[in-house]
């Protein structure tokens, strides 16, 4: 096991060690535990609002994101270590979204930092707003549906984790991607597969790309309000095939994605 995995088992040990803890509490805490601070008097916790020790277990299930993979870089003397992620490559319209994102190593990560599909909408703000606060800088790159249509999904996710490293001010010297190599660059990497799910750089610019997408989305919905974007975010839900075949697609859909043009269910 090298350096970063057995930091990050390390981790998992902790984390565990941690849940079973804060379990031995669980029967006093309450669902305000995360509420924000009021002047408004303090009311006693009702039976309805106490939340099962299973809940507890759920809400509180440990992130294995640490900084081991982006500590070994250091360790070999690289200075500015670039996280990059994309969102959107399954979605039937609009634009794949890459992030990129060198965070600050003397400042804290975001609470509850993880891969952003394991968090709320709210969490992914939240965590967004303090990564954009923090990080020592991240950019975003994107490719529109026509360019993916004609370079496929797998070219246009390359060319806007490009785009958005060339944004990058410092420089990065190193890269952790999320389970792609990226051989249109010169810089050291390393792929890690489920990399959003255990190093900082990559879950942090997971959400940075999925929030940013989200809002383009939602943007995208007052133009096209007929498909539902602000819903689906133009992934393939029963209401988006259903518009699709009502409506046929418009200029944000991928037209070379089998069924869109059909406006039926299909795979690509």
């Amino acid at each position: 096991m090298d350096d970063a995995g057995a930091r990050l088992e390390e981790t998992r040990r902790r984390g565990d060690a941690e849940t079973r803890r804060e379990e031995i509490n669980e029967s006093s805490e309450t669902i305000s535990h995360h509420a924000p601070i009021s002047s408004a008097p303090r009311v006693p916790a009702s039976p309805r609002l106490r939340v099962s020790s299973s809940s507890l277990r759920r809400r509180r299930r440990q992130s294995a994101v640490c900084m081991a993979f982006e500590d070994e870089a250091r360790a070999q003397g690289f200075q500015f270590i670039a996280g990059v992620d994309e969102v959107g490559r399954g979605a039937l319209a609009g634009p794949v979204v890459a992030a990129a994102v060198i965070l600050d190593s003397e400042k804290p990560l975001p609470y509850c930092l993880d891969d952003s599909k394991r968090l709320t909408a709210l969490q992914r703000e939240r965590i967004a707003d303090e990564i954009l606060q923090t990080a020592i800088c991240y950019a975003v790159g994107q490719v529109e549906a026509d360019e993916i249509d004609r370079l496929n999904i797998l070219g246009a996710t390359r060319l806007a984790m490009m785009e958005a490293l060339g944004q990058l001010t410092p420089s990065a010297d190193f890269l952790l991607i999320d389970a792609i190599q990226l051989k249109e660059s010169a810089l050291p990497q390393k792929a890690i597969i489920g990399g959003d799910s255990v190093s900082a750089s990559i879950a942090a610019a997971s959400i940075i790309a999925k929030t940013y997408r989200d809002s383009l989305m939602r943007a995208f919905h007052e133009v096209y309000p007929q498909y539902g974007f602000a819903r689906h975010v133009g992934y393939g839900t029963r209401a988006h095939w259903e518009a699709l075949n009502e409506h046929g697609p418009c200029p944000l859909h991928r037209k070379s994605f089998r069924g869109v043009l059909a406006g039926r269910e299909g795979k690509r």
